[in-house]
Parts: C-alpha cells; structure tokens; sequence
C-alpha cells in the first residue's frame, strides 16, 4: 500500500492533472503488485550452494579457463612461428593458409614458380607440425588443435 500511496503521490507533485484520485490509487496498486509478483519469480530459484554438486551447471569443457588459456597460448605460440618464418616464405604460406589462394596465384603475384611456392607452403606447415609436437609437449589438452 505504501509503495501504491508514493507513486501517485509523486504523480500529483509533478502537476499532472488526476481526474479519477481513486482509479489512479487502484492502478497503482494493480501496478506495484504484478511488478512485486515478477521480482518473487526472478528471485525465485535454487540457491547454488543447496544444489547437489553433480546436479549443478557445468560449463562447456572449451569455455574451461584451462582450456582457453592454453588455446591462447597455441595461437600465440603458431603466430611466433608463422612470423619467424622467411619472408616470402611467410607470404605464401600466409596467402595459401589465411587467404585460401592457389599455388599458381601466390607464384603469379610473388613473381616466381609455383615450385617455389610449394617449397614455401611445405617449410611452413613443417614448421607448425614442429609448433605443434612442441604444444603436446607442454600441455595434452591442445591436441586437438590442427596445424594450418
């Protein structure tokens, strides 16, 4: 009720004319419980720490902070060998790779033979199946990761 009786009284200090004083209390009150009504749903839920632990919520094995740690330190880890790479042998490997161009492309617009090529796409995918063995080394739950 008294939730009802500050509404329209902040209603009638903003000067808004009220034709109807009792209709206006009786809408409020209508008003201030279905909006009291819909806090008691949203707070009406288990509390976690009652829940059995089996029956709790777990979050997907990838959204893990295990799991994107080490995926963010396999991204790091192929980024340092992509970029440690020779120069035009980055560039094919990265326009082949990344920009999904082919062989004779890459050797059209880097102004040498599609053997070339080759041999720069093949060094570079050796040497992120090097960055790979060095990963599961490290840590067994980026196996699942695939070299370029």
């Amino acid at each position: 009720m008294q939730e009802s009786y500050a509404r329209v009284l902040a209603i009638q200090r903003s000067s808004v004319p009220i034709s109807e004083p009792r209709a206006l209390l009786y809408q409020t009150a209508r008003h201030v419980m279905v909006d009291q009504h819909r806090r008691e749903l949203l707070r009406n839920h288990d509390d976690l720490g009652m829940v059995a632990e089996v029956d709790q919520p777990v979050i997907s094995e990838h959204l893990q902070p295990d799991a994107l740690l080490n995926s963010a330190q396999a991204i790091q880890a192929y980024v340092a060998t992509i970029e440690a790479l020779p120069p035009r042998c980055r560039e094919a490997f990265i326009l082949h790779v990344f920009d999904g161009l082919p062989y004779a492309r890459i050797a059209e617009r880097m102004g040498t033979s599609v053997s070339m090529v080759e041999k720069h796409i093949a060094r570079g995918r050796l040497e992120c199946r090097n960055c790979q063995r060095l990963l599961l080394c490290v840590s067994p739950q980026t196996r699942d990761l695939d070299a370029p």
